[in-house]
This record gives structure tokens, sequence and C-alpha cells, in this order.
């Protein structure tokens, strides 16, 4: 039996977007977005987000409209306009390709930017090795992007390539331009505290890049299925019985060993924003797992073992 559904812009209810007919109950709502793109070509299927209630939660694409009621012979849905889209694995690229290439400008040209007499300052030795420790974290999640994540949404709003962008390549102007500084102060503790630093760095390094093999492994490729995370026999992924996501409490982890070894307050600075955003991110994560899945481990936290 088919049915008419009429579209209705989410911010302005009494604005009817378009009227569908020969809608049937198990039609999906990625074939409604098609649909809806096919007459109006300003909403493009990933711009649209389509809800049953004005403010209500957006629906899956794989949702069928039988699931939600809405087989009826004329039902309504809200869409709202998610604005010009990007790819994610685009912004992805261009936000850590920035810091790859902003840093090494304050390394490798110490005279372009602190002057000529700069060129002949002797390095500390903590400076040469956050040099390539920044550059492989950096060409790591190049990497991570381009042959290990498996992205749940293929889009978002373009101006978030400008808002990443702006904060990586940002702070990566930030960190270098003290810690290659030629008055840079050497950490207080000497060799014993870079070597201490370098050791956390690059074991949370790894430890992140175990994490994101093990979240690749658990979504087949071209479907948008979660699962519950578990270590999975490498000791690093161990983490999983104690935090829901030990990707970002290994990438804090990292940032505080990449601190400890330069000493600086901006590197500081760079890692409390890090943690910050990383720990809302988290935290929305972990509700979403204690709602979705019932025997979702109880004893776990969001990002930090035993406390939060």
């Amino acid at each position: 039996m088919s049915g008419v559904l009429e579209v209705y812009d989410a911010k302005r209810t009494d604005n009817l977007i378009i009227t569908l007919e020969g809608i049937s109950g198990s039609e999906t709502i990625k074939a409604i977005k098609k649909r809806i793109a096919q007459k109006k070509l300003k909403l493009t299927e990933e711009r649209q987000a389509l809800r049953v209630e004005p403010k209500g939660k957006p629906l899956a694409d794989d949702q069928k409209l039988s699931d939600l009621g809405l087989s009826t012979q004329k039902s309504v849905l809200y869409v709202r306009d998610l604005g010009p889209q990007i790819a994610w694995k685009t912004v992805f690229l261009a936000e850590y390709a920035g810091p790859l290439f902003v840093y090494p400008l304050f390394y490798l040209r110490p005279s372009f930017i602190y002057g000529a007499a700069a060129a002949n300052a002797q390095m500390h030795p903590a400076v040469q090795i956050a040099f390539f420790a920044w550059s492989f974290h950096y060409a790591k999640r190049l990497f991570e992007t381009q042959f290990i994540h498996r992205f749940g949404n293929s889009t978002m709003p373009q101006f978030n390539l400008v808002k990443n962008c702006s904060y990586y390549w940002g702070f990566a102007a930030f960190v270098a331009y003290f810690v290659n500084h030629p008055l840079f102060t050497p950490p207080a503790f000497g060799n014993l505290q870079v070597y201490l630093g370098l050791a956390g760095f690059v074991i949370s390094e790894f430890g992140n890049l175990s994490i994101h093999i093990l979240l690749r492994n658990l979504r087949p490729a071209g479907t948008r299925e979660r699962r519950i995370p578990k270590p999975d026999g490498n000791p690093l992924s161990l983490l999983f019985n104690y935090v829901s996501c030990p990707n970002y409490t290994y990438e804090i982890s990292s940032w505080v060993g990449f601190t400890i070894m330069v000493q600086s307050l901006p590197a500081l600075l760079f890692t409390l924003a890090g943690f910050v955003q990383m720990t809302i991110w988290a935290q929305g994560k972990h509700r979403n797992y204690l709602k979705e899945f019932p025997d979702y481990p109880k004893n776990r936290k969001a990002i930090i073992p035993f406390v939060l």
C-alpha cells in the first residue's frame, strides 16, 4: 500500500519542503533522502537530517518507514538542512597535514623565523627528538586516515575544515615557535626527563595505533555496524577493560610524554586543550555505548581508568 509523505522544514515547521507520493512502508530513510535530492537539487543526501519530530534525533539511513509507524496513507517528516558538506577523510587529511609541514619550518629554517643568528645556534637533544616525535605522530595520523579509519559518517559541515585546520595548524606554530627557539630552556632534570618523556610518548603512540586497528576490525567495510570493543590479545588493548575510549587515553598520554620531554608551556596548553575536547568526545561515546548495549561493562569509565 502506497501513501503520501510530506516533508517540512525542521526550523520553520509551517514550511512544506516537498510532498512525495507513492511512498511504501518498506522504503528506507536513505531512499527518501534520494527522492528529495532528485527534486530539490540543493538538498543533496549528505545535507539532509530527517526526523520524526522537528527537534528529534536524526533518523538512520537504514531505518524503514514501517518501523517508524510512517507507512500510513499520509505521513510527515521534518528535514534539517545541514549546509554544504565535505568528506570526513578530506578534513582529517588537511588538519593533520598542516602540522606536519608547519612545525618543520621552525626546526629546519630557524633563520627564517628567528633571524640569521639562529642558524648557528646549537640545538638541545630534546628539540631534535621533539621534531621527530611530532613528525612521527602526524605522519601516523595521515597513514591511519588513509588506510585504517572507517568513518561512521561520510561527511561533515564544510566550516569544520576551517575550524579544525585553524586549531591544529595554529597550535603547531605555537608549540614549534617556543620549542625550537634559540633561547629554549633545557628540561630541569636533563636527559633523564627527556628520555622518560620519549618512552611514554612512544608507548602511547603504539597503543593509540593498536586501538585504531582494533576499532577498524570491529566494523565491517561499508557498514555502520557497532559492537562492544574488547581487548584482542594485544597487551596495549587491555586498556579497554577500564575505559571506553582508550584511543583518546593513549592520545593524551602521548602529549603528556611530549610535554615532559620538552618542558614547554605551549606544549602543556596544547595537551590540556586536547584533553578537554577528547574528554567531551569520550563521555559522549561512553553514554552511547551504555544506551545501545544493555550488557555493556558497567565498570568502564570514559577516558581515565577508575576516575573519569
